[in-house]
C-alpha cells in the first residue's frame, strides 16, 4: 500500500524552503500530494491557479510528487487523497505553536490522521515567502531564494 502524504499551504510564492520540505518528505512516503489552498483569509499575490502552475514547473523533477488544489477543510481533501499524514514545515519555534495548534485541531477532525512536523533546513530557516514577495517588490534580488520560474514570474508582476 502507498503511503501518501499532504503538504498544504498557500505557496504565494514557491520557495526553495518548501521545495526542502518536499524532497524530505519524498524520504518517508511514497507520494506527496501538494495542497494549494484557496485560503480566503489571505489576499494572494499569485493567483490560485498561477501558484498550482509554478508548483508544477518547480515540482516536476520529482516522480512521486503531484500538486492539486483545494478549498474547504484540509482533513476532507486528505481524505480524498486516501493520505495517512499531513506534512507541515517549521521555520521557527512561533511557528509551531499555529502549527502545533492545527494538528491538534485536525486530529479532533479526523483521528486518523497524523501531522508530521519537518524542520526546515537551516540554510532555509530565514526564508518565507512574505519575505520574498517584499524583497521583489522593491526590485531586490531573491534568486537565492526561489527557483527560476518564480522568479521569472514575481519579475513580471514587479515590472
Amino acid at each position: 500500500m502507498k503511503r501518501i502524504v499532504v503538504y498544504p499551504g498557500t505557496f504565494d510564492p514557491v520557495t526553495f524552503g518548501h521545495l526542502d520540505v518536499i524532497e524530505r518528505s519524498l524520504k518517508l512516503f511514497d507520494k506527496v500530494v501538494v495542497a494549494v489552498t484557496t485560503k480566503s483569509s489571505k489576499k494572494p499575490l499569485f493567483s490560485l491557479k498561477q501558484r498550482v502552475v509554478l508548483l508544477k514547473q518547480c515540482t516536476a523533477q520529482f516522480n512521486r510528487v503531484e500538486v492539486k488544489s483545494f478549498s474547504g477543510l484540509l482533513v476532507d481533501f486528505t481524505k480524498k487523497q486516501k493520505a495517512e499524514a499531513i506534512i507541515r514545515g517549521l521555520r521557527e519555534l512561533s511557528n509551531f505553536e499555529v502549527e502545533f495548534q492545527q494538528a491538534i485541531v485536525n486530529r479532533k477532525l479526523a483521528p486518523s490522521f497524523e501531522t508530521v512536523f519537518i524542520a526546515t533546513s537551516p540554510k532555509y530557516f530565514h526564508l518565507n515567502s512574505t519575505m520574498v514577495k517584499e524583497i521583489a517588490s522593491m526590485h531586490g534580488r531573491v534568486d537565492c531564494f526561489v527557483p527560476k520560474p518564480v522568479l521569472l514570474a514575481l519579475n513580471k508582476k514587479f515590472k
